[in-house]
């Protein structure tokens, strides 16, 4: 039997899959920073509106990973899914550029985040299987750095061409479509399926019956942090406020995504060697500094600083998590386990980013920052408790 292709220390499908997640972020980096402005300047859309469409466009999408990671375990089929789902959302993105109404940017970014919806379990139930467990950590870390490195070069391309369009945010999404279908062919053309063997546990249904109790309360504990873990359209609308021009919100969002790559590989080789909870729950401590920080930054320098201290949250947590779903699931189940994680995060983010918008404009920025730090205290409190013992 043929061992897979290794491509720097990585099974060839974990290298590519990188180098779809890098050209799927340079396209959808192009237009996420510039997209609140886009919608409160141009469109006319109040802070409420922009909650809603970043929470409805979350919910849908976490709500379909838990169906297609349930489907891929179901039809032993990755590859197809994660197709599908790429091809989607590289379709409907660079349609932003004609919305002339609030509403129609609602509509193309559920479109847009259903795709992400579609692919994400079975791509990450896809990476696992095409690892060895000793390298879960560092397969999911070199996936999150190279997303992150895609999410440096987009904004740097909106950057440079809002200085040469002349702040023309339409022509810049119209533009987003081509690095997007260049992802599509990468999977289409080089990624290999892997299917689990028959024997590898018990069938996928779509309950929380085959799992343990630990996977159980991971995910309460998952969806606790994410109560308080609203969209970061509000850290960008918190920086414009704080008076970070809107020409250099491209490059804070460039800050955040090179403190991300650079921490997202060291921190998953790390969780191989010293196990997963150290890591998140730093990352979840490090959001809460973050959080209060938002609340009380009065000046430029400090929410540079508060982005680039952020960018390590994400680096400590992101593919830490995914890892430790792999540690705590067969592999028969791992979609559907991704899929289930999802939708714990697809319950809360909605409630999360109305809860911002709702704190923000009735009581303040420092209740509302503080109370998403609050959430994170609390859950790492319990996953400190779940995990307190060897498995």
């Amino acid at each position: 039997m043929n061992q897979p292709q290794r491509l720097f220390s990585l099974d060839r499908n974990v290298f590519l899959l990188g180098v779809v997640s890098l050209l799927t972020d340079v396209s959808s980096e192009m237009i996420y920073p510039l997209l609140p402005v886009f919608l409160t300047t141009v469109l006319g859309a109040g802070m409420g509106f922009v909650g809603l469409v970043e929470g409805v466009a979350e919910s849908a999408s976490s709500l379909l990973k838990l169906f297609s990671g349930w489907i891929s375990d179901r039809l032993g089929m990755r590859k197809g899914i994660v197709f599908g789902g790429y091809s989607l959302s590289t379709l409907s993105r660079p349609f932003i550029a004609a919305a002339t109404m609030p509403w129609h940017v609602l509509a193309i970014r559920f479109a847009d985040r259903a795709g992400k919806g579609i692919r994400t379990s079975p791509r990450d139930a896809l990476i696992a299987a095409s690892s060895r467990p000793e390298d879960w950590g560092r397969s999911f870390g070199f996936h999150r750095g190279m997303d992150h490195t895609g999410a440096i070069i987009g904004p740097l391309i909106a950057f440079g061409l809002l200085q040469y369009l002349g702040w023309d945010y339409r022509t810049i999404f119209w533009c987003s479509f081509f690095p997007g279908l260049l992802s599509v062919s990468v999977i289409l053309w080089g990624i290999s399926e892997r299917t689990p063997p028959p024997t590898a546990g018990p069938p996928a249904t779509l309950s929380l019956a085959p799992f343990d109790r630990r996977f159980r309360l991971f995910l309460l504990l998952i969806g606790l942090f994410t109560l308080g873990n609203s969209s970061d359209a509000f850290l960008i609308l918190r920086a414009q406020q704080a008076g970070v021009p809107v020409a250099h919100l491209p490059l804070l969002w460039i800050a955040l995504h090179v403190t991300k790559m650079s921490s997202s590989l060291p921190a998953g080789i790390a969780s191989d060697r010293i196990g997963r909870r150290t890591l998140i729950i730093s990352g979840w401590f490090v959001y809460a500094l973050v959080y209060l920080g938002f609340a009380y930054a009065t000046s430029v320098w400090q929410i540079w600083a508060l982005f680039l201290a952020y960018g390590f949250f994400f680096g400590l947590t992101e593919g830490v998590e995914k890892a430790l779903i792999a540690d705590l699931v067969p592999e028969s189940l791992r979609g559907t386990a991704y899929g289930l994680c999802n939708a714990a995060i697809g319950l809360a983010v909605l409630p999360a980013s109305l809860i911002m918008g709702f704190l923000w404009e009735t009581v303040g920025i420092p209740a509302a920052f503080g109370f998403g730090a609050l959430m994170a205290v609390l859950a790492s409190g319990g996953l400190w408790l779940l995990f307190r013992r060897p498995a």
